[in-house]
Order: C-alpha cells, then structure tokens, then sequence
C-alpha cells in the first residue's frame, strides 16, 4: 500500500489552530477596548496575522492534495482526476461545499488581515472592536468548517486510484477566476459590518466613522461588481445558448447584496458630508453583509436549482442557515439596544443633493424588495403550500425594469445639485440642453439601427440624459481660471469615480437593452459546405475534426462569417464529451466585437456529417461587460482617494485620545 501524505492532516491542525486564534481574537481585543487594556486590545493585529497564515497554510494543504491527486482525500477524490490539468485542478479546490467554504474562510482571513494593517492610524478602541467582530465571523465559518464540512476527510482503508473528476461546467477559465472575485465583494461587506458593529458597541458614529468605512465599502462593491459581471460572461459562453443568466435565482443571490451596497455607498456619502441618515447607514451595513451570508446559504444549502448551483447539500445547510440568524439577530439586537446613543435627527431641503440621495437609496430598496420576493417567495410557497411555484423573467422584468428605469434617470441629478439646498431656477437652467439632447438622441439615434424600438429609443434617450448631464456637471466644475486642465486636476479621485461609476450603468444599461431588442437567431440543419444569412451576415459551415483534450474527446467545427462580401472571421465552436463524468459540453465559438459578437453553438449530430447549429448574431453585448469595469473601476478609484488617508491621520492627532477612551 502507498504511503499516504500527511498533508491533510496537516491542513486539518491549522484549521484547529485558526479557530483557536479566531476565538482568541473575538474576545481579548474587545474585552481590552471595554476596560481600555491596551495591551490587550494591542493583540488584535497579531492575532489577526497569526489566523490569516494559518489558514493560508490550510488552504496550501488543499491545493497540494489536488496537485497530488491524493484520493485517499474524499473531496479531492470528488471533484479531481489524474488527467485533469493542473491550473483546473487547483479551480477544483473551490468547484464544490467544502472548498468553497475554505476559499471563504481564506478570503474573510486576508480581509481581516488588511484590516489590521491599515488601520494603525485609527483609534486603537475602534479598530479592536472591529478585528475582534470579524474574528468571530471567521470563527462561525471555521467552526463550521471544521464540524460539518471538513475538506480533508480521508477514504480510509480503502480509497479509489483515480477521481470523479471535476464538473466540466467548471473546467473553465471563468471559474478560475469567478468564485475569488465574488467572494472578495461578499466577506468584503463583513468590514463595514464590522465597523457598523464597533459604533454601535462603543457608542460612537460620527464623520470620522463614515470616512474610515466608506474605502472598505467601495472596495468591496468595486470586487462584487466585477464578480457578478465574470458570472455572467461565464454564463454568456460556456451554456451555449447565447444569453446571460439574469434572474436565475443564484444570480439573484448576488444581485441582492450588490444592490444594498450601492444603497449603503450612498448613504455613507451623506452621512460623511450632512451627518445624516446615521441610523439607515448602520441598517444598510448590516443588511449587506446579511445578504452575502444569505446569498451563500442559498447557493449551498441545496434549497434552489439553478446551474450555477453546483455545490449543494442540504443538511449542512441548516449550519449555514444558524450562522445566519446569530448575524442577524445578533446586530439587530444590538442595534435595537444601542442605536438610540447615534441616531441624530436632521432638517433637509426638499431639493438637496441629500434629498435625492435618500431617493435613491428608496427605489434601490423597491428595486432589492422585487429581487428577494421573486427569488424567496416560490421557497416559502413551497415550503408551507407543498406546490411548486415559478417567477420567471417577465415578472422581473415587469416590476425591477421601470424602479432601476427612474433610477438610472435620477443618477446624474443628484451629482448637480448642492448639499442643503440648491435653487429650482438653477436646476431648470442646468438640465434643459440634456433634456433636449436626450429627445433627440432617444428620437434619432434608433433609426440607423435595423428597426425602430421604443425600449431602444428609451434606453438612448436615457443614455444620452445620463452622458449630457454629467459632461456638463464634470465641465462646470472643471472651470478654472488658467485652464480646463488645471480644473479637471482639482477635482478629487472620489468625484471621478462617482462619474465612471455613473457611466458604467447607463454603458451596461445600454447593453442589456440593445441585446435584448436586436438580437437575432436562427436554430438550423448544416453540414459542411452549406450555409445560412442571418442579420447581414453569411455563415458558411467549413469543416469539422475530431480530436481528444487532456480529459476529454471533442468534435470542432470551423465556421467561416462574413457581412457584405467582405473579408470573413473563423468561428470554432466545440462539442465535448467527458467520459468519467459521462457529460457532454457545448463550447460556443464566438467571434467578438466592440458593436456585435457572431456566436455559433453545435447542438447535436444528425444524419450524414449534418449537425443541429445555432447561429446568433448579438449587437451590444459587449457593451455589458464595459460598463460592469467602468463601475468597478469608478468604485476602486474613490476608494484610494487620498483624503481619506489624510483624514484619518488628521483625525487620529486630533481626537485619538477621546475616541480611546470610548
């Protein structure tokens, strides 16, 4: 018998010892900060850089095993294989419960971490409090890991010489890439709950409080954005059907907590800059962060079908669901008993920029009511009718289209106007050109698409709104008495971030609508030498081979599309069969470009050397993506405007003292 690798058991001990030091961690600091201990409350960043090594070492543990194909391990054994790739088999660390959870744990470690080590110019009170509640959170998660999904448990005597191998959905470089990103947006959230949790304990939520937490915020909406975005494209090529996976209640999972951080993004804003809407600021970080946890219970709980839903038990999914209500009811409670020490009551004017801002944080919250009712309410009927019950895209459509419409609308407004008041005379003055521009952009522009839509000539009039507006807020503030450039270089990181973000919706806007009106597609029978128009375009079936993959045997189609005679791109769209999985896969060839993707997809084979394909033509599509990186973008670059570090360390000199004393 082969002598087995003492790896796991490796990664097993330092899983004990991080929860060890998790538990330290979420009762010293905190103790410390509530009788003003200092070394006590000292503890907090080494015990924080002690439980990020060692659940590093245990997460290193798990690759290894993959890379060793040691089978003896039972989750590697699951999801892993000798002839799968190397790069797929460490995608396979997070491509099921356990690992995932693991890779979760790693990352709420690093933020942990990164908190620590940025946050030496903040009160040391304050910044105890918010190690010792995220220490906590890794201790759940940790413990959970430990007890019910122990991603080192052994086959032992007897374990098999070769894997299941990993789902072929998953062997993918989306999903290299999807799952980290994502989770780095959801644990991102538990900063600002942190932060939320450490006022409301200490009893302190002032300006200073907002500018320490608004960077960690926007970080983390900035890494969700992009996550739910590569979910997405994964789902746009790898399904093979042409389409994005809106709606699809694991997409919704994310979805939700996205749409409360932009409502808590913004409510931080005025909260910084009015010192309002203190007590709607703390809701909103626990409602976030709430979100992510209930996006995780119901991706792994097994509770929703959905293909994204690959790691599903439903068992382990009543732990989940237990970490969740003590998050929950645990901050509500505390909230309930302490947010009477915050909450200020404020004056405002109807026509403010603080005013337009608390509408937005409404239809966001309309806009997030629609997504969770659709998405929970067939579980509930369910549950307590015993019939099933389905709410598709119309209903989606039908209710979230016109509140994130008005949303979308309103965008630019709130940039122009001024805090606390702000004159109507000026307002009218200010939007009349865009208005214009915008009914004529909306009434025109569709004309030289192939045919007149009204939700096309909506979506461009609200476009072109959003673009008038905002060039011409960026070029009034920008006015300087040497030159426009001198102006624009005055301007904070902050506010340009704000108009890339801006510019990223109405992009992606634009996107999703113009797809959704002009796209084309056409389900035929070809063999090679036979071709088909569609859109303009000529597309001309070539040839197909056969060839075997590292994992798998596949058949290649080369495709060849043209518009008008011109000059023709090759598509190649695969069909593969995994013989351990028994599955077969559908890889889409896709050529792709900044106004349209060509998409061709091999359904089946027929008679002779014929073949089901689909051929989709796509305008726009693209356009979804650019605008989910100018959104990400706009968030990361306010997030490193230097005025917050500036700030902090003003403020650590001035009342680091008092704040200490808290």
């Amino acid at each position: 018998m082969a002598t087995l690798s003492m790896i796991p058991e490796l990664g097993q001990f330092s899983m004990i010892l991080a929860l060890c030091l998790a538990l330290v961690l979420a009762v010293i600091p905190m103790w410390g900060a509530a009788n003003g201990n200092q070394r006590w409350m000292g503890m907090a960043r080494s015990l924080a850089a002690g439980q990020f090594v060692l659940v590093a070492l245990a997460f290193y543990c798990l690759v290894k095993s993959f890379l060793d194909s040691d089978f003896s391990v039972a989750y590697v054994a699951a999801n892993s294989n000798t002839q799968l790739p190397d790069h797929y088999k460490v995608t396979a660390v997070w491509g099921a419960h356990e690992g995932s959870f693991l890779l979760w744990e790693l990352v709420q470690a690093g933020w942990t971490l990164a908190v620590a080590l940025l946050s030496r110019n903040l009160p040391q009170a304050l910044s105890a409090r918010v190690l010792a509640v995220m220490g906590a959170i890794s201790a759940c998660f940790l413990l959970y890991l430990i007890i019910a999904s122990n991603p080192f448990e052994r086959i032992l005597p007897a374990f098999p010489a070769e894997g299941r191998d990993l789902n072929p959905l998953l062997q993918d470089f989306g999903m290299i890439v999807h799952p980290p990103v994502l989770y780095m947006g959801y644990v991102g959230f538990s900063v600002a709950f942190a932060f939320a949790m450490a006022a409301l304990i200490g009893g302190r939520l002032d300006t200073a409080w907002t500018r320490w937490v608004r960077p960690w915020t926007s970080t983390a909406w900035a890494f969700l954005t992009m996550g739910i975005a590569l979910g997405s494209w994964w789902a746009y090529y790898e399904l093979g059907w042409g389409g994005w996976w809106f709606w699809d209640p694991v997409e919704n999972a994310s979805f939700m907590p996205w749409l409360a951080g932009a409502g808590l993004v913004h409510s931080l804003a005025v909260a910084e800059k009015r010192g309002m809407f203190r007590t709607w600021t703390l809701l909103l970080a626990i409602l976030t962060f709430s979100l992510s946890l209930l996006g995780t219970f119901l991706v792994r709980s097994g509770i929703i079908n959905s293909v994204h839903a690959f790691a599903v038990d439903s068992a382990r999914g009543v732990f989940i669901l237990s970490i969740l209500g003590v998050v929950i009811g645990g901050s509500l409670l505390l909230f309930a008993l302490r947010s009477g020490v915050v909450r200020k009551v404020s004056q405002f004017e109807p026509l403010s920029r603080e005013t337009f801002l608390l509408l937005n944080n409404i239809l966001l919250m309309l806009g997030l009511g629609v997504v969770f009712v659709g998405t929970l309410y067939p579980l509930y009927y369910e549950w307590v009718e015993g019939g099933r019950l389905s709410i598709g895209p119309p209903w989606f459509n039908l209710l979230f289209n016109p509140v994130f419409a008005l949303l979308v609308v309103l965008i630019p407004v709130g940039a122009l106007l001024n805090w606390k008041r702000h004159r109507v005379a000026n307002l009218l003055a200010a939007i009349r050109w865009p208005i214009l521009l915008a009914l004529l952009a909306g009434a025109l522009l569709p004309l030289l698409l192939p045919h007149y839509s009204l939700i096309a000539a909506g979506a461009i009039a609200i476009g072109a709104w959003v673009f008038a507006v905002t060039w011409q807020d960026l070029w009034r503030k920008s006015q300087h008495k040497t030159s426009l450039w001198q102006g624009m270089r005055r301007l904070k990181g902050s506010y340009y971030g704000m108009v890339l973000a801006h510019v990223g919706i109405v992009v992606a806007l634009l996107g999703v609508a113009l797809t959704s009106v002009y796209e084309e597609r056409k389900d035929v029978k070809m063999a090679p030498g036979e071709t088909v128009t569609l859109a303009g375009y000529e597309f001309r079936f070539d040839r197909i081979e056969q060839y075997r993959g590292p994992n798998y045997e596949a058949y290649r189609a080369h495709f060849f599309a043209s518009q008008g005679g011109g000059k023709a791109v090759s598509v190649a769209p695969e069909k593969r069969y995994y013989p351990v999985r028994e599955q077969p896969m559908t890889e889409a060839g896709i050529d792709a470009g900044f106004w349209r993707d060509l998409m061709v997809t091999l359904s089946r084979p027929m008679e002779g050397q014929a073949w089901a394909v689909s051929v989709q033509v796509k305008p726009f599509v693209r356009w979804i993506w650019l605008g989910a990186i100018l959104v990400a973008l706009g968030s990361l670059l306010a997030a490193l405007d230097k005025r917050y570090r500036r700030y902090v360390e003003k403020r650590q000199t001035a009342d680091g003292a008092a704040l200490n004393a808290s």
